[in-house]
């Protein structure tokens, strides 16, 4: 089955400072991939290569401004959304919506990161 996604992008102004947050909240390691020849810096997501799975980046460089607005991008909460929402505020960000039950679907949660963007979680439990 194909995924609806393939890859996202998440904008940071400040590249260190969105690594530290999601490293931290997500506890997962972030992969630098710069790319000095278009003067950005490049952040991959640890993420599951070989099952077809949906990956994603922090990406700092010209033209990527963080916002609240457009579309939302869901992180995986893991096994339980609240380890890494309970992280957020401590770390920087601002939670806009708790933790949410969605019914069969498990659980979500929205916030707004170190950069400005709003961000959510998801999760079955």
């Amino acid at each position: 089955m194909r995924n609806a996604v393939n890859w996202f992008e998440i904008p940071v102004k400040n590249y260190n400072r969105a690594k530290q947050f999601y490293t931290t909240i997500m506890d997962s390691q972030i992969t630098d991939h710069p790319m000095p020849e278009q003067n950005i810096k490049y952040g991959i997501f640890q993420y599951d290569e070989d099952n077809n799975a949906v990956g994603g980046a922090i990406i700092e460089g010209e033209g990527q401004n963080p916002t609240t607005d457009g579309a939302t991008v869901y992180l995986n909460g893991g096994n339980n959304l609240s380890i890494a929402l309970d992280k957020v505020e401590a770390n920087g960000g601002k939670i806009l919506m708790p933790k949410t039950d969605i019914g069969t679907f498990g659980f979500i949660a929205q916030f707004i990161d170190t950069e400005g963007n709003r961000v959510a979680l998801h999760s079955i439990l």
